[in-house]
């Protein structure tokens, strides 16, 4: 746009000069170089076919330049021209060409010499081509910007997807113990029972096969609402935490380990699924830990209701342990506290544990009712 104003403008200054002998073709030569100029081909195109556009334009201005020196002001356009579309040893050769044509048109209008003709085309091409190369450093540094910027957005999306990754991992290792770990250790528990006393004592016996069924049916359900990121199946019954509770220590109570459940307090308001949800896989979690390591007779659920928070205690009187000797990973064995206290911290609440050597162990979790 700015060229065709040069040019119009030009034009517009020449006529008003000169009407008679050369008019008719510069005007012609104008309205060539006009469409030449607005032929301009797309950047993807092939370099030779821009090699003979620019050729074309500078020899139809070079020409009107010769008739009528007052187009030599368009050649500023044209430096733009050739420093976007030639290499930079050819762009300085056509400048070079472009401002000594200026120079010798506006001299041969002058009709004598002038030190300021002389000089002001060279400036105005070293101010062009300043120009051109801080703009074209400008717009590499702003690809580059754009480049790193979209790099960095890859590398936060893949490690996002990483953490992602990690999490969803350790949540399914988390429900796998507290679900079906559990489930498949009361099994073994129980068919170990009717093993041994499947001769001296059949009825006992078929009483710890059918409650290895019965957990092995629990376990399955427990392993359909995994597997569709459900509730547990104990809360799904609609009872609430409460008889969810009561529902795991009768069931816990079948593999040969007494477990009571106590509740104190009554909510005032509904607790949310993840608190309920997250407060039942832990006392899951906890009496798993009772059953395989504790070697203890009783265990007590207590669950407490407080203004501000929910607590649930999970206390046996097994032969108890150093706390402070748990591997914070875990270890092999060892995966029931760590998730445990991570089902807790993720909900903004706390784990305590309180245990020694033959003295039992009493964990408690206590939530926030904002969870």
């Amino acid at each position: 746009m700015g060229f065709l104003l040069l040019l119009g403008s030009s034009l517009a200054r020449f006529l008003m000069r000169h009407t008679g002998g050369t008019a008719p073709w510069v005007v012609a030569l104008a309205a060539v170089l006009a469409v030449l100029y607005a032929a301009e081909p797309a950047p993807a195109t092939d370099r030779t076919r821009r090699y003979l556009w620019l050729g074309a334009c500078s020899a139809v201005w070079i020409a009107v330049v010769f008739l009528a020196p007052s187009f030599a002001w368009c050649s500023i356009p044209l430096f733009y021209l050739a420093l976007r579309n030639l290499r930079p040893p050819a762009a300085a050769c056509c400048i070079g060409l472009f401002t000594v044509v200026s120079v010798t048109a506006q001299l041969r209008l002058a009709g004598r010499f002038e030190f300021d003709v002389l000089l002001a085309p060279p400036a105005v091409a070293a101010i062009c081509v300043a120009v051109f190369v801080r703009m074209d450093q400008q717009t590499a540094r702003q690809r580059e910007l754009v480049a790193d910027l979209v790099r960095t957005r890859r590398e936060l999306a893949a490690t996002e997807r990483r953490e992602g990754t990690l999490a969803e991992r350790q949540r399914l290792s988390m429900e796998i113990h507290d679900t079906l770990a559990q489930g498949l250790s009361s099994q073994r528990m129980l068919l170990q029972a009717a093993d041994r006393t499947w001769r001296s004592d059949p009825e006992t016996a078929h009483r710890h096969v059918r409650a290895a069924g019965a957990i092995a049916d629990h376990n399955l359900t427990e392993a359909r609402r995994f597997v569709h990121d459900l509730a547990p199946a104990d809360l799904a019954g609609g009872g609430g935490l409460d008889e969810a509770l009561r529902t795991l220590a009768r069931r816990e109570s079948a593999t040969g380990l007494t477990v009571r459940c106590h509740i104190e307090g009554v909510p005032a308001h509904p607790l949310p699924e993840r608190v309920q949800s997250a407060l039942l896989r832990i006392a899951q979690g906890a009496l798993a830990n009772v059953r395989e390591h504790a070697d203890a007779r009783n265990a007590v659920l207590t669950l407490t209701y407080l203004d501000e928070q929910v607590v649930l205690d999970v206390a046996d009187d097994g032969r108890g342990f150093d706390p402070t000797a748990v591997r914070p990973d875990g270890g092999v064995r060892g995966h029931g506290l760590p998730a445990i206290r991570t089902r807790a911290s993720r909900l903004g609440g706390t784990l305590t544990v309180e245990s020694a050597p033959g003295e039992g162990t009493v964990l408690s979790a206590a939530l926030p009712l904002a969870a």
